[in-house]
């Protein structure tokens, strides 16, 4: 046998490694085939393992975050449903839902109204019983903690007894409190009674104590916090407290005309019945109207009269209206509605030169002028036309309305007081003004009991009208704080100053407190010149006050005792 024979297997042994080659592979397959089928359902089991341990984190952490959202801003995600929710959901609620506001007890131990929002009625036995809701945060080392109050000086005064030391934080958070409460009264409006949520009553001494809180007059029925949210009035409700006379709280604004000064002397200032609108004339010719806000004071329009120097223009009570006359035989009235001028005069009948001096009704119903020799004459404001006159002994100087446009006083060169009845064109009644020799100016209060009586010497006279009617002839003041004639008069929209001025002396214009009948010590203002004072008017509410003078400004202030415009 060769070596070729030897080495080459023989065909059956050939055919069987064949076989066994073939097989052999096929089990290995298998194998791993096993193998990785085992590995991927691992893989997926623990896949599915981390996916719900990553969705219970999540889960857990939004649960967190709920609760955390919750306590900071209410329960946004916990809304109530009635009558659905089983016992464990409501008290889940009430123990987890946060409220509107969070009490702390370590003051006292009494209730607030506050927890009303707080708690959840449950009912055992026929007996409602309110659960407390847990502060967010409270300090566990409070209770634990112990204070020596004898130790330190400042902190003896929060002994209850003489031998008093030691005592646990929160007691001696609780007297701090009580402490500032009766250190600090001024804030008791601030906080709620604790006496309206039971019905023990405490002596004064101990409420200062340990409650140290008191309902604001007028809440002391105030059961529930959104009592206070369902209406609309003044939750601070200021006192109507009276004007106090020495020294006059009042600053100074910018001028009322400083957008467009006037280029002659101030004679007429006024605001409409609005309070936002001021009316400026003078002998320049120009009627100007601001719109005050004590800032800007912006200039809203302004009329030319080429023919009438203003020596006086006023609103009619009614706002619709201004009447403007000067030196002239005629007069203007302006429609501020239509925003026309008409011209009127001369007066049928009548040869009065100057229509000058005024006066408007406070019913807008009638309009009187001055006329000659004595005589007043009556207007309609609505058909601009002379309905009646009266007729003085004397020169006419002054007029003033009262008693709601039905009565008309007048005064001049007789120095006497003659009142009109316009319903019967007669005079009801005529006196002496005390000390007068020629009255120049008239005045009379919002209400009408009281009215002023200027004269040529300076001197002012206060009367009261009922009196004065009934013979009085004595006034209830004589106001001597002028020297030189007076040119003007005007009391405030509540009667409790009244404005006296004269023309021809500069910073002739004194404030009188009415009801003590003395001038305001810091009016005028010192080291400030008013210049020459002409005219001055009050706004509605008595918060600004405006002065024209003769060099063409109005002085706007502002008195601060008026909370309105």
């Amino acid at each position: 046998m060769n070596l070729i024979s030897q080495n080459f297997p023989s065909k059956s042994r050939a055919n069987k490694t064949k076989r066994e080659d073939a097989n052999e592979p096929s089990s290995l397959q298998g194998n791993e085939d096993a193998e990785n089928e085992h590995l991927d359902i691992l893989r997926m089991t623990k896949r599915k393992k981390e996916r719900k341990e990553e969705d219970e984190k999540a889960i857990e952490q939004d649960r967190e975050m709920k609760k955390l959202e919750n306590s900071l801003f209410g329960s946004l995600y916990s809304p109530v449903e009635f009558g659905n929710e089983d016992e464990e959901d409501t008290r889940d609620w009430a123990e987890n839902g946060s409220a509107l506001f969070i009490v702390d007890r370590t003051a006292n131990g009494v209730l607030s109204v506050y927890e009303e929002d707080a708690e959840f009625p449950e009912r055992t036995n026929g007996e409602e019983e309110t659960k407390q809701r847990k502060p967010v945060w409270a300090d566990e080392e409070e209770e634990k903690a112990k204070i020596n109050i004898a130790q330190v000086n400042r902190l003896r005064k929060l002994r209850k007894e003489e031998d008093e030391s030691l005592i646990s934080g929160s007691e001696y958070v609780s007297r701090l409190r009580a402490q500032h409460v009766k250190l600090n009264p001024s804030t008791d409006w601030a906080k709620l009674d604790s006496r309206a949520s039971n019905d023990t009553s405490f002596d004064d001494e101990s409420s200062d104590e340990e409650n140290g809180a008191a309902l604001a007059h007028g809440y002391e029925d105030v059961e529930t916090v959104e009592d206070v949210l369902r209406t609309n009035e003044d939750l601070v409700v200021r006192s109507s407290a009276k004007l106090l006379p020495g020294l006059l709280e009042y600053s100074r604004l910018v001028d009322a005309n400083t957008e467009d000064p006037s280029k002659g002397p101030i004679n007429a200032v006024q605001f409409h019945r609005n309070a936002q609108l001021l009316l400026v004339a003078g002998l320049d010719r120009g009627l100007r109207f601001y719109q005050i806000d004590g800032k800007r004071n912006t200039k809203i329009q302004s009329i030319f009269l080429d023919d009438c120097p203003i020596r006086k223009a006023s609103f009619l009570p009614d706002g619709s209206q201004v009447i403007i006359a000067g030196r002239r035989k005629f007069f203007y009235s302006f429609d501020l509605v239509k925003a026309r001028i008409d011209k009127i005069g001369p007066l049928v009948g009548r040869e009065e030169k100057s229509l000058e001096f005024f006066e408007v009704s406070p019913d807008s119903s009638t309009i009187a002028f001055v006329g000659n020799e004595g005589y007043i004459l009556l207007v309609s404001s609505k058909t601009k036309e002379l309905i009646g006159t009266l007729k003085m002994n004397g020169t006419v100087r002054s007029l003033a309305f009262v008693d709601g446009g039905r009565q008309l006083l007048s005064s001049g060169g007789d120095g006497q007081i003659y009142h009109w009845d316009l319903r019967t064109m007669a005079c009801i009644h005529k006196a002496v003004d005390e000390g007068c020799i020629k009255g120049t100016a008239l005045c009379t209060s919002s209400n009408g009991k009281l009215f002023a009586a200027g004269s040529d010497s300076g001197i002012v006279n206060i009367y009261n009208r009922e009196e004065f009617l009934g013979g009085k002839r004595k006034p209830m003041k004589t106001i001597e704080n002028l020297t030189s004639k007076v040119d003007f008069l005007k009391f405030n929209n509540d009667g409790q100053i009244l404005a006296i001025c004269s023309s021809l002396k500069k910073n002739s214009l004194k404030l009188i407190h009415v009801p003590s009948f003395t001038a305001f010590s810091n009016w005028p203002p010192l080291n400030k010149s008013l210049h020459y004072p002409r005219c001055l008017d009050f706004s509605p509410g008595g918060g600004f006050m405006a002065m024209g003078n003769a060099g063409g400004k109005v002085l706007l202030y502002k008195l601060h005792h008026y909370h309105q415009a």
